[in-house]
């Protein structure tokens, strides 16, 4: 046992020998001589267990215990009573005190009682962190939806970095979900609580660049009548989103190195330099290495920036996910609009996996929430949209092709193959719940997953069944 026992009395012989016993017994431990030092050790370092006379000059042990609670509630508070303090000591405990000792105590009950105290606080612990890490992984997985190994590795690379305040680069083509990462990074990192700001680099013009993002002062130009704060100050404390940062004007690309480095921004019209603490995400579809070989982007700044890079995958890479994802936008468009959704039909599936997604996810959300909002019941279903849509980019005699038309052994093995992926999703992997969700023998499912090259859930593939 190697809990952390904070040991709260005002006098010296029973202080010392409590920490005595505790630590011949295993425990390390801190002592407090009033309320008020105690309360500043647990704000400092939280122990495991407190250990508190009741009765101490200025602040009584009930008064820090309530103190405590307003810090951690999950602290086990247990209090050192005399036989007048009986009653007391058993109101503390409605109160939300742990225990309580009568003096003069046994000390093979103090390490009973602190034993499981500590028990109790480690098993809090464990499961605030169980608790944390499945809220962690469902937000994940309800925002970059899929079972393939691109999709994963990009929520392996997003729990692993969220916590490291480092600048990351996140590159992926159009429409592959660089904000949701860049969202998805500070939601789940240590700036949750601050704001997360977005700019679009390529709507800005040229000449604004330095005002939106730095501020100006009042006056400062023609038609600056007030101090308008910018987008790094907005952001202060959270992260800043520069979106297509390959857009950015190179002259302004020195001063956006210069406050990488720096970590502070003058605003236009002032000479006061304000510093800043902001975590920068940048978005791009270009390969910045690259461009700045080329000279198009400035090479300094990448490697500022690169601290960190998250590639994000093509959806036409990304295999039976665009059935999955499908799935998920149509039936939240279909809610929120108060429609029955269409069950998809053959060549409804056909076309999803068929087309390449060249507007990756953003395009299959758009044409999932066209299928839902009433199109399908009018004959409009996934192969229309596709084809209408190719029709208006490409012109009438540009159409894109859909794909050649699957044998219906080929439609069967999909469809097979799709749902299963959909369970084990659903099921977190749980071999025995995805039996009894298909109704298949095991067997039968074991040589399924083989066949179609499917695994379980990382997460899960060391659970036991």
């Amino acid at each position: 046992m190697n809990a952390f026992i904070l040991i709260v009395d005002d006098e010296d012989i029973v202080r010392n020998s409590l920490q005595q016993w505790l630590e011949l017994n295993g425990w390390r431990t801190q002592i407090a001589c009033n309320a008020e030092e105690a309360e500043a050790l647990v704000r400092k370092s939280p122990p495991d267990v407190v250990l508190t006379d009741f009765r101490m000059p200025k602040k009584s042990g009930l008064e820090l215990m309530r103190d405590i609670r307003a810090i951690d509630p999950d602290i086990p508070v247990v209090l050192l009573t005399a036989h007048g303090d009986v009653a007391s000591a058993v109101a503390a405990m409605r109160e939300g005190a742990y225990d309580f000792l009568q003096k003069p105590y046994d000390p093979e009950h103090v390490s009973a009682v602190v034993a499981r105290a500590a028990e109790r606080r480690q098993l809090a612990v464990e499961l605030k962190r169980l608790t944390g890490k499945l809220a962690t992984e469902n937000a994940l997985e309800s925002r970059l939806i899929g079972l393939s190994k691109q999709i994963v590795q990009v929520r392996e690379a997003v729990r692993e970095l969220a916590a490291y305040d480092r600048d990351v680069i996140v590159f992926g083509e159009t429409g592959t979900g660089k904000e949701v990462v860049a969202k998805a990074l500070h939601d789940l990192g240590p700036r949750a609580k601050a704001p997360f700001v977005a700019v679009n680099c390529a709507a800005i013009p040229a000449d604004l660049f330095e005002s939106e993002l730095f501020g100006h002062e009042a006056g400062a130009f023609t038609g600056a009548r007030a101090v308008r704060i910018g987008k790094f100050e907005h952001a202060n404390g959270g992260t800043l989103l520069l979106d297509e940062i390959e857009s950015m004007p190179q002259p302004f690309q020195a001063k956006i190195l210069r406050v990488l480095q720096e970590r502070t921004i003058e605003r236009v019209g002032s000479n006061k330099l304000l510093p800043i603490d902001v975590r920068v995400i940048a978005a791009t579809k270009c390969d910045l290495a690259a461009e700045g070989r080329a000279g198009r982007f400035r090479s300094d700044l990448y490697f500022r920036l690169a601290a960190a890079e998250i590639a994000l995958p093509a959806l036409r890479e990304r295999g039976h996910d665009a059935l999955l994802l499908f799935e998920r936008f149509a039936a939240e468009a279909a809610r929120g609009a108060g429609a029955t959704l269409t069950p998809l039909r053959a060549n409804d599936f056909d076309a999803l996996l068929a087309h390449d997604w060249p507007g990756n996810v953003r395009e299959l959300k758009n044409v999932a929430e066209r299928y839902a909002l009433g199109l399908a019941a009018t004959g409009r279903g996934v192969s229309e949209i596709l084809r209408r849509q190719a029709h208006s980019t490409n012109g009438p005699s540009g159409q894109a092709p859909l794909g050649n038309t699957r044998t219906l052994a080929e439609r069967v093995a999909a469809y097979e193959r799709a749902l299963i992926e959909a369970a084990l999703r659903e099921h977190d992997g749980s071999i025995t719940a995805v039996i009894e969700a298909l109704g298949a023998p095991r067997r039968t499912l074991n040589e399924k997953m083989a066949k179609y090259g499917l695994t379980r859930p990382a997460r899960a593939a060391g659970e036991r069944e």
